[in-house]
């Protein structure tokens, strides 16, 4: 009973020091870099549209919405925002009438560029101590908890759109090599390229 005891103590201990490290790095890291390089003019959610436009143009609104965790009327009226800001240009999608391209202008470019130099600057600056196999070890260690939540919160079944990609630090998604999901991010390349779809990859065992 005491080993099952101690077991609990140190889950909620990880569980503890994960929640310190995302606030971390949503405090540290997202938000200061990003008011130093927008000089508080434009918000977290609004810096990862501008990523998820640089990666890919060809969005309709529920998939804005899907990405921003918002309504589709919320993700309206942050592209108009951001359009009016001349961060975003917006024109009808020419394979796809339901969609609407978004592409970045020169001073959304120039600020992403700003901005993901320095977050390169302060990553290696705070990540440097550790080693390759080290970070690679957690890396792997946090991915299989996410997926072993997924599984338990019955948000892995496939053909569901993923909210949480992870696309704002690397392009990877997690659940979508785990199992299969559907990815708005192919799904809309798809669009833009005249195809009906795509193969889903194969689901590894856990």
């Amino acid at each position: 009973m005491a080993e099952k005891g101690e077991g609990i103590t140190l889950v909620n201990d990880f569980l503890g020091a994960a929640h310190v490290f995302a606030s971390a790095v949503s405090e540290e890291i997202e938000e200061d870099l990003l008011h130093d390089a927008a000089d508080g003019h434009l918000t977290v959610s609004q810096m990862k549209l501008l990523k998820l436009v640089s990666l890919n143009g060809a969005l309709n609104m529920g998939d804005v919405a899907a990405f921003l965790g918002v309504s589709k009327a919320a993700a309206s009226k942050t592209v108009d925002k951001m359009v009016l800001k001349t961060l975003l240009q917006r024109s009808p999608a020419e394979t796809d009438r339901r969609a609407i391209h978004l592409s970045l202008t020169e001073s959304s470019r120039r600020l992403l560029t700003s901005y993901n130099d320095a977050r390169e600057r302060k990553l290696k600056e705070i990540f440097g101590l550790f080693g390759t196999a080290e970070l690679r070890h957690v890396s792997e260690l946090l991915d299989c908890l996410s997926a072993r939540i997924a599984i338990a919160g019955n948000r892995a079944q496939p053909g569901k759109i993923c909210q949480q990609c992870g696309i704002y630090f690397r392009e990877n998604c997690l659940l979508r090599t785990q199992f299969g999901r559907k990815c708005f991010h192919l799904r809309s390349r798809s669009r833009r390229n005249g195809s009906s779809g795509y193969t889903e990859p194969s689901s590894p065992a856990l």
